[in-house]
């Protein structure tokens, strides 16, 4: 039983998610909902990057960010914009493709993809420390 069984207190439907998992499932429902009604059957591509770009972000605010404080979901004209919160004022940087060796680097490839596949990066520091990342994923 969790603590809000326990407690009997509800979370609101925007509670953040705590796995990119569960951040993936609310960017899809609202694509599927939006493209559906807006332009028939989703195009998998489009809803496949959106997926990717939210795990990369996620994933990103998890282990580099000290842990997730918010999570949106948002679709426009523009796209499907997707914002995450973490704990840490660190900026996002890239990662040498290389090992010190000079070999491919396994891994740490995720903000080089988040920046090939969005039309817009924000970064917002939080009036409580932390910052949001919020990007612009395009639909077309």
């Amino acid at each position: 039983m969790s603590a809000d069984e326990m407690t009997g207190t509800t979370r609101p439907e925007s509670a953040v998610p705590r796995t990119p998992s569960q951040a993936r499932t609310k960017v899809e429902a609202s694509l599927r909902e939006w493209l559906l009604s807006a332009r028939g059957a989703p195009d998998t591509e489009v809803v496949g990057d959106a997926l990717l770009v939210t795990s990369e972000l996620v994933t990103n605010a998890l282990r580099h960010g000290g842990g997730m404080t918010s999570f949106d979901v948002e679709l426009t004209d523009g796209g499907c914009r997707v914002s995450v919160g973490d704990r840490s004022d660190r900026l996002p940087r890239l990662a040498s493709p290389r090992d010190g060796s000079g070999r491919p680097r396994v891994g740490g490839h995720g903000w080089r993809v988040i920046r090939t596949l969005v039309r817009s990066i924000t970064i917002t520091p939080e009036a409580d420390g932390g910052k949001r990342v919020s990007v612009l994923i395009p639909l077309a």
